[in-house]
């Protein structure tokens, strides 16, 4: 029998079923493509739920076509959508985190610092190696050369717990369990780089950051196998942060390769790192580099400004980075619980303050008012949040999602801004809802230009994607866990009309329905009918 042939009676198999169940009920009836996409792949139709209309005002025409699209399901790194679309409305595209640099003592004329040097986290996602050495080389150009005593690494501003990086799936050393920290320094990874040396027979190991006390492998020895599973063959030993190790050997065949991992003791990075680069640009230190708080003597040194929000919002988006969507969703709430100041008062992130970004419509005091604990000489004051920083994004990311879209709260209910969840829900109704309201925004041109193109960028230029007349025609956010798949975002049909897409999986075998996400988008780009 025919693959096709298969295909249309596994189809008229699966519909049957679906007649004699009542399964569609009142929804729209599926696209023939998508139908049978959903037979191949053995999936019941109650896997999927989908919401399609054409842009424009919420509520001024009828969608084209809605499925299940009220039931809330895991809508995977969709969540995204609303952490970035609602730091976008409330922070504006300009915003920028800054990171306070104070020092807690005299420094003298030979840039001698006679006390501690404080790096104070607010939450900035993007401060990298390649940033953290610009921060440094700041201090260095306004004279410091020497800290007599420690340097001070100041991460309390989230009154947040963070998990274990292992409780999401299992895997602490993968990139994206990374846990937030006010302080996020290279987004507490390494990336080993592995290079063949054939005339030595062996592959150099090389890392893109030095950590101070920390030893790697200088190298493994090559072998002819195929590349395969090379990551498996290089045996490596993580077990001792203070020593990576490898006692297998690295494919040939592979040429040169990379392997991202969270750090293993990730209490210990920032410290680890600091110290190794401050060293490492010549700068001497009397003590030690440790976690702390900020001494209340300690005087504003510089602020040192992230790049702004719209350009770290498309890199969430493009790449899906689970690390800086809760960076950002807890600066949401950072922002939220953090009590105005007085007239004339420095703001806590000045390049913010001088963009005159909207102030955050939500009032969160805690029981007797907020207090400021401001630092006597110092020009950076630093609040206490006693309200649980991670609760105020919660509030504040929904109850500006529901006030722009009248969703339920069923229907949407947002855990930690990434979508790296369990918990986490939407309806494709809200979802579509809350895209109609980004699109009639200000700032659409910001948030859709920050979602991946089909094809051609981001986690849409990933291999294996079919997207049929949607090449290169719609920017969306993909969405991917063990038991749930997901696309949403805006989409040009063959006729320039522009619409909004949200199709979402949640099964244990969600991953193997791509084919049908991939089906409803090709239908949607040509403008087909049901």
């Amino acid at each position: 029998m025919s693959r096709s042939r298969l295909l249309r009676r596994l189809s008229a198999c699966w519909l049957l079923g679906v007649f004699i169940s009542g399964a569609v009920a009142a929804d729209d009836p599926l696209p023939i493509s998508v139908q049978m996409a959903l037979a191949a792949a053995r999936l019941p139709p109650e896997a999927l739920v989908a919401w399609v209309a054409e842009v424009g005002p919420p509520g001024n025409q009828a969608p084209r076509l809605t499925w299940r699209a009220r039931e809330a399901v895991n809508p995977a790194s969709l969540m995204k959508l609303y952490s970035t679309g609602a730091a976008l409305e409330l922070l504006g595209p300009a915003w920028t985190w800054a990171t306070p640099v104070l020092a807690a003592g005299r420094i003298d004329a030979r840039g001698v610092l006679h006390g501690d040097l404080v790096i104070q986290g607010r939450g900035d996602p993007t401060l990298v190696i390649e940033r953290l050495w610009l921060l440094l080389r700041q201090l260095q150009q306004r004279g410091v050369r020497e800290v007599r005593g420690d340097i001070v690494l100041d991460g309390s501003a989230f009154n947040h717990r963070p998990g274990d990086p292992a409780d999401f799936d299992g895997d602490a050393l993968r990139p994206y369990n990374v846990q937030p920290d006010a302080l996020m320094l290279n987004l507490k990874s390494i990336t080993l780089g592995f290079v063949p040396d054939v005339p030595r027979k062996v592959a150099r190991i090389h890392s893109d950051v030095a950590l101070a006390g920390v030893r790697i492998d200088a190298s493994v020895p090559l072998t002819s196998n195929d590349c395969g599973n090379w990551r498996g063959a290089l045996k490596a030993d993580f077990s001792d942060p203070a020593r990576l190790r490898f006692s297998g050997s690295y494919p040939v065949a592979c040429g040169e390769k990379s392997w991202s991992l969270a750090y293993a003791d990730p209490a210990s990075y920032n410290a680890r790192l600091v110290e190794a680069l401050w060293r490492e640009m010549g700068g001497r230190l009397g003590g030690r580099v440790r976690e702390g708080v900020t001494a209340p003597e300690a005087a504003l040194l510089f602020e040192f400004a992230s790049p702004p929000l719209a350009s770290v919002v498309r890199d969430i988006n493009k790449f899906s980075n689970n690390v800086m969507a809760q960076q950002l969703f807890l600066s949401l709430g950072l922002e939220a619980a953090t009590p105005q100041l007085p007239q004339g008062a420095p703001a806590l992130a000045s390049a913010s303050a001088a963009m005159s970004a909207p102030a955050l419509p939500i009032v969160l005091p805690p029981p007797g008012g907020p207090q400021i604990q401001q630092n006597a000489a110092s020009a950076a004051p630093f609040p206490a949040v006693p309200l649980d920083t991670a609760q105020a994004a919660r509030a504040a990311v929904s109850q500006h999602v529901r006030e722009r879209t009248a969703c339920t709260q069923a229907e949407v209910m947002i855990d930690n801004g990434s979508g790296l969840s369990r918990s986490s829900r939407s309806s494709a109704r809200c979802l579509g809802a809350w895209l109609q309201a980004l699109w009639a925004s200000p700032l659409m041109p910001e948030l859709s230009s920050s979602l991946p193109l089909t094809g051609v960028d981001g986690t849409a230029r990933r291999p294996g994607r079919i997207w049929g007349s949607a090449l290169g025609r719609a920017h969306l956010k993909t969405g991917s866990l063990r038991d749930a798949a997901g696309l949403a975002g805006y989409v040009i049909g063959t006729s320039g009309r522009r619409y909004v897409f949200v199709a979402i999986l949640n099964h244990p075998n969600a991953n193997a329905g791509r084919p049908v996400l991939d089906a409803l988008l090709d239908w949607t780009a040509q403008e087909g009918s049901p």
